[in-house]
C-alpha cells in the first residue's frame, strides 16, 4: 500500500503536519462548494493538503532528462513498461488482468478524473472495505461517476453534464478518511488513458468519506454549484457592491505607460476586474499592452503580463465564460480572481505598440482582512518563446512557473501560433507533450500528464472551439490545429498548493517539425511574501506583431494523406461568372486568398469540376471560413452533372459568433471510377450571406 503525502513514479510517502486546529471537516459537500469559492484561493489551505496525480504516462520516463524522458506511449496499450502502479492479479486466459490505479492513504479526496479513451472497468475501495463504493465501466467512473450513483439515490443525474462534468474530464470530489484503492480490470492491450488527482490532506484532518447516499444529502448545494458551472458569468455571487467599484478609464499614447487605478484604502481586495479595450488594430493593442499589478510598494508587479493574454482573450477577441474569466462579444472582459493587498494597489498599462490605446473599466472591491500566516497576492506572469521549432524527435519541456516560497497554483494559459502546412489535427498537432508539475521536495513530478489536450481536459487534438467552467478552447484557426490557437484550465478544487517551491513544465512535442512556432504562457497563482521566480521583463521583441507565413499549401501528410487540394476558382465552371463572388486576402488562407460566394436567393448554386485520376473510395471534402457573416449551403457531388443515388445532404451552417475560422466539411465516402465529377453547392439560407471556400479537398480513403 502507498501512503501520503509526496508523489514520486510508484511510491508516496507520509509527512505529518501540524495546524489543522479549527479548519473545516472536509465532506462532498464542502469540497462541492469549494468548486464556485475563488475567496478561499487567496489564503493557504487549512487543512493543508497537496494535490498529487495518477496518470498513465510512460512509466518508462524515470530519471528527469534522462533517455525516456520523452517516452510517450501512455495509455495507448501495449505499452514497454506497464503504466500502472502494480499488478494486482495476473491476466488469466482471456488476457484480463487487474492492475492498481492508486493506493493511498487517507485523509483525502479524488477531486478530478479524465480520460481520452478507456475499456475495461474499475473498482474503486475507500477506508479498506471489502466491498467497492464504485463498480463499472472504467469510462463512467472517469468521466460521469456521480451520474452512475444518481438514479439509484433519488437524483437526477441531469445536473452534473456539462457541470462537474467537462468535455473529457470530471470534478466529482468523493472524500476519503482513511484510504483510496482504485483497481482496473481489463486486456492491457486495449487502450486505456487515465488521470485521476487526489488531495492528500495532512494527517490529522477532519474527512467524512463519501457515499453514494451524499448526492441525496447534499444535493442543494449541488443543484446551486452546477447552476453556477454551468452559467458562471450570470449566476456569479459577487460580495461587493457596486457602489463601491473603482471606475477605471484611460487613454494611453503610442510608448507610454499611465497608472489607470491606485487604491490606498488596504487592507481590501479586488473581486471583480473589467476592463475593454478599444485601438485602431485591437489584437495588436490586446497583445501589446502591459498589464502591471502591483500590490503594497513591491518594486515589480505580481501581475505582468499582456492585457489581452492575461484574460485569455489573445489574440483577439474570443469570446467564452468560465469561473474565473469571461470574455464577452462586445470585447468586455471579466477576472474574478481575488487580488488582496494589504496596504496599496496600483494598475499601470504600458503602451508597446505605435498606436493609441484606450481602456475603461472598473474594480469591484470588498473588505479583506489581511493575515500575514496565510494571506497570499495573485500573481500572473506572462512568458513567452518565438520562432521555436516544434520537432518530435528533439522535444523540450517549457517553462511556466519556477518559483521558490509558499503559494498556491491556480490556473494556466497557452497561447499559441502554429504555422504547419498539415491541414488536420493528426500531422499538425503540437501538444503531444506531457505536462511536469514539481512541488516541494519533488525529485520526480508529482503530476506528470498523458499530453497538453489531455491537461487542458479534451482529447485527440480536437480543432474545435468550445469552453466549461474550469477549461476551454476559446481559438483554433484551422483547419486543423494551425494557426492561432488558445487553451486555458483552471485549477480551482485541484489547485495545487506549495510550501517551498514549485516547478512547472509542459513539453512541446508535435507531430512533424514546425519552425516558427511561437508559444507564450500564463501560470496563475498565489503566493505568500517572499516568493521569487525566474520572470524576466517584457520586451517590445515579446510582444512583436504575429503572422502566419503568407501563401501557405496544405501538405498532403499524415490525417491529410492521399489527399489533392483544389483551389475553387480552378477548378470553377463555366457559367459561373454570373454568379456573385469576392476574394479576401489573408495569411490565414491556402495561397493568401479566399473564395467568398454570395448568393443572391435560396436555392442558387455554384458548380466546380473536378477530376479523378484513379479509381478508389473517395471523400470530396472543402475547407470552409466559418464567420459572422457566413450562411447555410448545402453540397452534392455527382457524376456529369447528375446527382448521385441518395438521400440529399444535409445543410451545412457556416456561421460562428464572433471569430473567423477555417473548418474541413467532409463529405461523404463513395467508390469512383476515373473520370470528371461535378461538385455543387446550393444557398439555403438568407440571400446575401458569404460561403467562404478556401480549397477543395478530394481525400482518396
Amino acid at each position: 500500500m502507498i501512503t501520503a503525502l509526496r508523489a514520486f513514479p510508484f511510491l508516496i510517502t507520509v509527512c505529518a503536519l501540524a495546524g489543522t486546529a479549527g479548519a473545516e471537516t472536509v465532506t462532498t459537500g464542502s469540497l462541492a462548494r469549494e468548486m464556485v469559492d475563488l475567496h478561499r484561493l487567496a489564503q493557504f489551505p487549512s487543512p493543508a493538503f497537496e494535490t498529487v496525480q495518477f496518470s498513465s504516462y510512460d512509466h518508462r520516463a524515470t530519471v528527469p532528462g534522462g533517455p525516456d524522458w520523452f517516452a510517450n506511449s501512455d495509455g495507448f496499450g501495449g505499452e514497454p513498461t506497464p503504466n500502472f502502479q502494480a499488478v494486482v492479479r495476473e491476466p488469466d486466459a482471456s488476457g484480463v488482468g487487474e492492475y492498481l490505479i492508486c493506493d493511498v492513504e487517507g485523509p483525502g479526496a479524488i477531486v478530478r478524473c479524465w480520460t481520452a479513451a478507456i475499456a475495461g472497468s474499475i473498482r474503486m475501495y475507500l477506508d479498506g472495505a471489502d466491498e467497492p463504493v464504485f463498480e463499472g465501466t472504467a469510462d463512467d467512473f472517469l468521466r460521469r461517476p456521480f451520474n452512475t450513483y444518481a438514479p439509484n439515490v433519488g437524483v437526477d443525474p441531469v445536473i452534473f453534464d456539462n457541470t462537474f462534468n467537462q468535455r473529457n474530464a470530471t470534478y466529482c470530489p468523493m472524500p476519503f478518511a482513511k484510504r483510496c484503492r482504485i483497481v482496473w480490470i481489463g486486456r492491457i492491450p486495449d487502450i486505456h488513458f487515465y488521470e485521476v488527482q487526489v488531495r492528500l490532506y495532512e494527517s490529522d484532518a477532519k474527512v467524512v468519506t463519501f457515499q453514494p447516499e451524499d448526492l441525496r444529502e447534499y444535493e442543494p448545494e449541488l443543484r446551486q454549484v452546477a447552476r453556477i458551472l454551468d452559467r458562471p458569468s450570470r449566476y456569479w455571487d459577487y460580495h461587493g457592491e457596486e457602489e463601491d467599484a473603482e471606475p477605471i478609464t484611460a487613454t494611453i499614447p503610442a510608448g507610454e505607460s499611465h497608472e489607470v487605478l491606485a487604491l490606498e484604502n488596504g487592507p481590501a481586495a479586488i473581486e471583480r476586474l473589467m476592463l475593454k479595450v478599444d485601438a485602431k488594430n485591437l489584437d495588436l493593442a490586446l497583445r501589446q499592452t502591459i498589464m502591471h499589478i502591483t500590490c503594497d510598494d513591491f518594486p515589480h508587479g505580481q501581475v505582468q503580463s499582456p492585457i489581452g493574454d492575461f484574460f485569455g482573450a489573445a489574440p483577439g477577441i474570443n469570446p467564452f465564460d468560465s469561473v474565473p474569466f469571461t470574455v464577452e462579444t462586445d470585447g468586455t472582459m471579466t477576472c474574478r480572481f481575488v487580488m488582496p493587498y494589504k496596504k496599496n494597489l496600483r494598475i499601470r498599462l504600458e503602451n508597446k505598440g505605435d498606436q493609441p490605446v484606450a481602456v475603461i473599466g472598473s474594480a469591484l472591491l470588498i473588505p479583506y482582512e489581511w493575515n500575514d500566516d496565510d494571506s497570499m497576492y495573485f500573481r500572473a506572469l506572462w512568458r513567452v518563446d518565438h520562432d521555436l521549432v516544434a520537432d518530435p524527435r528533439a522535444v523540450q519541456d517549457l517553462p511556466f512557473l519556477i518559483a521558490n516560497g509558499k503559494g498556491r497554483y491556480v490556473g494556466t494559459t497557452s497561447l499559441m501560433l502554429n504555422p504547419t502546412d498539415v491541414p488536420t489535427p493528426a500531422g499538425g498537432w503540437w501538444g503531444e507533450g506531457d505536462e511536469k508539475i514539481f512541488v516541494d521536495d519533488d525529485t520526480f513530478p508529482g503530476t506528470f500528464g498523458t499530453g497538453s489536450e489531455d491537461y487542458y481536459n479534451y482529447a485527440w487534438s480536437a480543432p474545435d472551439i468550445w469552453g466549461y467552467a474550469y477549461c476551454g478552447q476559446p481559438r483554433n484557426d484551422g483547419p486543423g490545429n494551425r494557426g492561432f490557437v488558445t487553451n486555458m484550465r483552471w485549477h480551482i478544487v485541484d489547485s495545487l498548493p506549495f510550501k517551498q517551491r514549485i516547478a512547472f513544465y509542459m513539453e512541446l512535442y508535435s507531430h512533424k517539425q514546425t519552425p516558427g512556432f511561437s508559444y507564450a504562457r500564463l501560470a496563475y497563482h498565489y503566493v505568500m511574501p517572499g516568493v521569487y521566480d525566474d520572470h524576466i521583463p517584457i520586451t517590445g521583441e515579446d510582444v512583436r506583431p504575429l503572422e502566419l507565413a503568407p501563401n501557405w499549401q496544405p501538405l498532403a501528410w499524415w490525417g491529410a494523406a492521399n489527399s489533392v487540394f483544389i483551389e475553387p476558382e480552378a477548378a470553377l465552371m463555366e457559367g459561373a461568372a454570373r454568379t456573385e463572388y469576392e476574394y479576401v486576402e489573408g495569411n490565414l488562407y491556402s495561397s493568401g486568398r479566399l473564395f467568398v460566394w454570395k448568393p443572391a436567393m435560396t436555392g442558387e448554386t455554384l458548380s466546380f469540376l473536378v477530376t479523378i485520376e484513379e479509381a478508389g473510395k473517395y471523400s470530396a471534402d472543402l475547407c470552409m471560413a466559418k464567420t459572422p457573416d457566413s450562411g447555410r449551403f448545402r453540397a452534392e457531388f455527382a457524376l456529369d452533372a447528375v446527382p448521385r443515388e441518395g438521400r440529399a445532404p444535409d445543410p451545412i451552417d457556416l456561421f460562428a459568433d464572433g471569430r473567423t475560422v477555417l473548418r474541413r466539411i467532409q463529405g461523404r465516402q463513395v467508390e469512383l471510377e476515373p473520370g470528371k465529377y461535378v461538385l455543387t453547392l446550393t444557398a439555403v439560407g438568407e440571400p446575401g450571406k458569404e460561403i467562404g471556400i478556401d480549397f477543395i479537398w478530394l481525400k482518396k480513403h
